[in-house]
């Protein structure tokens, strides 16, 4: 009998979103099978203190729920910040469960995410160069890729891992960037069409707290491989402006695939079609200077 993941959902202060997370999540094929832990962070503010306590109100009546092999709530009395928050409770669950699957309190599932996941999870358990699963991807153009395919960049919408490749997470942004030149820069920047060089210098200036473009920086260095759909498991409802790291932006909104992933790479190395058909994605997302420009109107109007 299969050894399934633990589910480690990080929620906040949205209680709506966190509800429909939860509904999709209730619905996956394996959820029944399937340990859940909620992390619930501290308010960050006095302001955020009524929204947290509506989140936890929502959680705990999960508590007694069968939709899942077990629920368990873990209340933060401070405000960790997601990225702590994310990292402590991977740590934790993979060092007692050597594997986990995660989620944020704003991304929608496929019933067979779950399945996708803990099927990857199994396969590729002794493939040290794999060391993350994503759920998400880009809305490709290309129809010919396959189910799913490596690649080198880590998604952090719905995601992942093993105790074995978690070890290798570096934290210490200066350790990270010592070890980048100018070619890994570029090769780390999918050939300058995303901004996760900026992302890194944005971390050590304070600019931001990410834990992903670390996670992702620790696989590339490692020159480890990340699995992924061709059609995306998971969509994010946050990019509405609700959220901390999240802004008003519908270029990665995506149609959930409604099907069971039947077909896993044999071959550990990236697949340089779907690495093709992401860069062009990424060179293209923003549109042309109209398109850009109407965005921006649109943004601000709902700011």
């Amino acid at each position: 009998m299969q050894n399934f993941a633990p589910i480690a959902l990080f929620v906040y202060n949205r209680p709506l979103h966190t509800e429909r997370t939860l509904k999709f999540l209730r619905q996956n094929e394996l959820a029944p099978e399937s340990r859940l832990f909620i992390f619930s962070d501290g308010p960050g503010s006095p302001a955020d203190e009524a929204a947290v306590g509506e989140v936890r109100a929502l959680i705990r009546a999960l508590r007694d729920s069968t939709d899942f092999r077990s629920v368990e709530l873990i209340e933060r009395s401070q405000n960790m910040g997601l990225a702590a928050s994310i990292i402590s409770g991977v740590t934790r669950l993979v060092k007692d469960y050597k594997q986990v699957i995660v989620l944020e309190d704003d991304l929608i599932t496929s019933p067979y995410t779950l399945t996708y996941f803990n099927e990857a999870l199994e396969r590729y358990r002794q493939q040290e160069q794999v060391m993350h699963i994503g759920a998400y991807m880009y809305p490709l153009k290309d129809r010919e890729l396959p189910e799913t395919f490596f690649y080198r960049a880590a998604t952090s919408w719905g995601w992942a891992t093993w105790e074995r490749a978690w070890n290798h997470f570096e934290p210490d942004i200066d350790q990270l960037i010592s070890q980048f030149d100018a070619r890994k820069k570029h090769e780390f920047s999918i050939e300058g069409t995303m901004n996760f060089w900026k992302q890194m210098t944005g971390f050590k200036n304070g600019k931001n707290n990410s834990w992903a473009i670390r996670w992702y920086a620790s696989i590339f260095l490692r020159q480890g491989l990340t699995l992924n759909p061709s059609q995306s498991l998971v969509n994010n409802i946050g990019h509405d402006g609700s959220g901390t790291h999240s802004g008003i932006s519908d270029i990665y909104n995506v149609i959930i695939h409604p099907k069971r992933i039947s077909q896993f790479p044999d071959t550990l190395a990236e697949n340089p079609q779907a690495y093709a058909a992401i860069k062009s994605f990424l060179a293209g997302r923003k549109g042309n200077l109209w398109e850009r420009i109407r965005r921006y109107i649109l943004q601000r109007l709902k700011s």
